[in-house]
């Protein structure tokens, strides 16, 4: 996987990208996913690169050996963290071992995992081959081999604790009587069934405090050979984390965290699939595709999620969506955005047979509130965001407007949105362009049609469908004033009383 960067992409704010990302990063902060979310893929078989590793993730084993694999590696993160806080050097150096004995085990088992999987894709099965050779390695043999010794010398160390009034005195460990053990013989006779547990629990805290510090330090001075073995292991492994292995524990992350996400989505019976990319072809189609980020709050609340299609075929480059208002206009504008940045990250997007193509960038232009430092009006500000689009858009470009050019008059949306589509339509651009100038829709064949619909009944009533159709908003503006007795008609008769 291609190093991350660290900028959010301008457009996430405008497609709720930034919602979906905290929602897939949550619960994982400790590997700072974001910045892969922010690295889109222009090459088509990068993309089925990750696709082949998220199929060979789906398989319960794959997962099963993963997820015991970042399970294991957390733990040893744990172990590291702590021997970086701790106070007394004796105590850091013994986590720190520790660390390593987990980073051992974890590495070995997940080593044995791997060789017993059927792995399809070649980014599992290179590392399958890597991790083979790499537990096989001295390197690694070695460190295992320290570390089993200076475990076994440190369990094998006994000592005793003679504590007369003040003074603690330690000596090694002869043949004295287990008190514990003499102590439990002599109660063992008033063991009952069902007592109350009368014992105080302890603060437990990893730290030691100075008396079991000073405590620790007689220790090694008693036995200087296993504690001087351990400084050296310590100083020799200083850096025994493998940088691949490393590599991955972090980036499989990336794909079990999105994988985990959409679960519960799929379980509620809405569709994911792995699109057909391509960085030529603008033909795209999505049946039954629906917005992420609001999929992902409904579902929560377990609301119906209502899911749309759409397609571009031949010269089709920009989809004009037209129709009454908060009818899902804006939500399906996103959800064209989100289809094609998700695709560009090598992930399953909503839908049902999905073909999408990867752009180059994507630019949003979105209604703003009017920033007094600019010193530029509402309409002002639209055009000089507008004219910067088009100074860097391309003819792989995709470009998402929502209700642009709404803050001017009629007969200058029009003027305007015509000339803006025609320069999207001569940069050869893909374009979903939302606005209240139905005009646009039929400006040449490369403009699609595209409205929101509402119950056929009850004009008032929104379906959040949003379908192929000629622009007939006048329609749904008489219903509408039928429905509410606001109708030329009605208003004749009213006033003839």
């Amino acid at each position: 996987m291609t190093e991350p960067r660290t900028a959010k992409p301008a457009f996430f704010a405008d497609l709720h990208l930034d919602q979906i990302v905290a929602w897939v990063t949550g619960d994982r902060d400790e590997y700072e996913l974001a910045p892969f979310l922010y690295f889109p893929l222009r090459s088509v078989e990068s993309v089925r690169y990750r696709h082949h590793v998220l199929r060979d993730l789906e398989q319960p084993e794959v997962l099963a050996a993963v997820r015991a694999f970042a399970a294991g590696m957390r733990r040893m993160r744990e172990h590291f963290a702590l021997s970086q806080k701790l106070h007394y050097g004796l105590q850091k150096q013994r986590w720190y071992l520790d660390a390593g004995a987990v980073y051992c085990r974890v590495v070995a088992a997940f080593t044995e995992a791997l060789n017993g999987l059927e792995l399809q894709s070649p980014g599992f099965t290179a590392l399958r081959d890597y991790v083979a050779q790499y537990t096989a390695s001295e390197v690694f043999a070695s460190l295992t081999a320290e570390t089993d010794r200076c475990l076994d010398e440190l369990a094998a160390v006994t000592y005793s604790i003679l504590i007369r009034g003040s003074r603690v005195k330690v000596t090694e460990f002869g043949d004295e009587a287990d008190v514990s053990v003499e102590v439990d013989r002599a109660f063992a006779k008033f063991a009952q069934d069902a007592v109350h547990d009368y014992r105080v629990r302890f603060r437990e805290s990893a730290d030691m405090n100075h008396i079991e510090a000073q405590i620790l330090g007689f220790v090694a001075k008693l036995f200087p050979e296993p504690f001087g073995r351990l400084s050296g292991w310590c100083e020799r492994h200083a850096r025994f984390l493998d940088t691949t292995i490393g590599r991955f524990d972090r980036e499989v992350q990336f794909y079990l965290g999105y994988l985990e996400r959409i679960a519960p989505l799929k379980d509620q019976g809405l569709a994911f699939t792995y699109p057909r990319v391509s960085a030529r072809s603008k033909d795209i189609k999505a049946t039954d595709t629906f917005d992420l980020s609001l999929a992902a709050k409904l579902s929560a609340e377990q609301t119906p999620i209502v899911t749309n299609d759409l397609y571009l075929e031949g010269s089709e480059r920009v989809l004009v969506v037209s129709g009454p208002n908060n009818g899902g206009k804006t939500t399906f504008a996103r959800t064209v955005g989100q289809l094609h940045y998700l695709a560009s990250l090598g992930l399953p997007v909503p839908g049902r047979e999905t073909r999408l193509f990867l752009p180059d960038q994507i630019y949003t232009h979105f209604e703003r509130e009017e920033d007094i430092e600019t010193l530029r009006g509402k309409f002002e500000d639209e055009l000089f965001r507008i004219h910067e689009i088009f100074e860097r858009a391309t003819a792989d470009s995709l470009l998402i407007m929502n209700e642009s050019f709404g803050s001017t008059t009629l007969h200058d949306a029009v003027i305007v949105g015509t000339e803006v589509v025609r320069q999207i339509i001569g940069l050869d651009a893909l374009c979903v362009f939302v606005t209240f100038v139905d005009e646009l829709a039929s400006l040449s064949d490369s403009t699609v049609s595209m409205m929101s619909t509402v119950v056929p009944d009850d004009p008032a009533v929104r379906t959040f469908k949003v379908v192929r159709k000629p622009a007939d908003g006048l329609a749904y503006a008489a219903a509408l004033a039928e429905k509410y007795g606001l109708s030329t008609e009605s208003l004749r008769q009213r006033i003839a009383r």
